[in-house]
């Protein structure tokens, strides 16, 4: 999910720039969500495994200036092969074999961010851009239905702050007794913290028993992947790991506490917000200091 986010500035790049007239996006199914909801992609061709070599069903989309490999990966760079397209080129990583199927572009030396890098290859096609843009924004529907979910689960309306304690790798995660502590702090000070995340990398029940209060929601594994874009545009902020709410909340232009205990925050922190990163397993106080830092006027 993380890597998707990531990519929506290259798309806005080449679309304000006027480069690209029409973007056209193939993506995972289970993220399909995302570049739906950013102002420059035109249309979103949902990847799906038993397609993946379907030469005739790439082929069918019409015919492209370019083809862009934006993951690096042997199911992106199977697409950008198969597909109809007078050129191919791809983000610098490329691993899998991906190079067999586009150019790698390589970044600008000063490109630190991997969103920075992926806008690099925007710039390689001739758009001018100073800073990523992400153009992702919620529908109404989401936000009505997300507002919603939050009071039926027992969350006040109000001021809510969106806390993450999952990460794809164990290595990642913020200790879940800090996740507890810092739930207690966050409501205690009148926030609503909301619990988010994927049921198989969060581990709600330990959070449950090492929260003195108890007085979070609970929304893990409970929100589509709209759905859950419209909770974080509707929070103040957003606590979590290397993960990929936390690229959302930045995204959409939210505080983001980005607690990294093994990642590089000049490559993958929330965009445009490396001063709001801890690095290890800090303090839940420390964490409360740096977000109530970032929330008070």
């Amino acid at each position: 999910m993380g890597d998707v986010v990531l990519t929506l500035p290259t798309a806005c790049a080449l679309k304000d720039s006027g480069v690209a007239k029409e973007v056209i996006w193939v993506c995972d199914r289970r993220f399909a969500a995302i570049p739906r909801l950013c102002d420059s992609v035109d249309e979103v061709v949902e990847w799906t495994r038993d397609k993946a070599t379907d030469r005739r069903h790439w082929r069918s989309l019409g015919q492209f200036d370019v083809a862009l490999d934006m993951q690096g990966l042997l199911k992106s760079g199977l697409v950008t092969g198969l597909a109809d397209a007078k050129s191919r080129f791809g983000y610098h990583w490329q691993r899998e074999g991906a190079r067999l199927f586009s150019a790698p572009i390589r970044p600008d030396p000063t490109s630190f961010h991997i969103a920075d890098q992926l806008v690099d290859v925007a710039r390689f096609l001739g758009a001018e851009v100073a800073n990523a843009r992400f153009g992702l924004a919620p529908t109404q529907e989401d936000t009505a239905r997300v507002r919603d979910l939050v009071v039926r689960e027992g969350g006040a309306p109000g001021r809510w702050i969106a806390v993450n304690p999952g990460a794809g790798w164990p290595t990642k995660r913020w200790h879940p007794h800090s996740v507890a502590s810092l739930c207690d702090q966050i409501s205690s000070a009148g926030w609503v913290p909301i619990l988010i995340g994927g049921p198989d990398v969060a581990d709600v029940r330990d959070i449950v028993g090492q929260s003195a209060q108890k007085s979070f929601v609970d929304l893990v594994g409970k929100t589509s992947i709209s759905e859950l874009v419209a909770l974080i545009d509707s929070c103040d902020a957003h606590v979590g790991g290397d993960t990929g709410s936390t690229h959302m909340a930045a995204a959409l232009g939210k505080v983001a506490i980005g607690i990294y205990t093994v990642s590089d925050p000049r490559r993958v922190c929330p965009y445009g917000q490396i001063e709001n990163v801890l690095r290890g397993q800090p303090s839940p106080q420390k964490v409360w200091e740096l977000l109530t830092a970032r929330l008070t006027p």
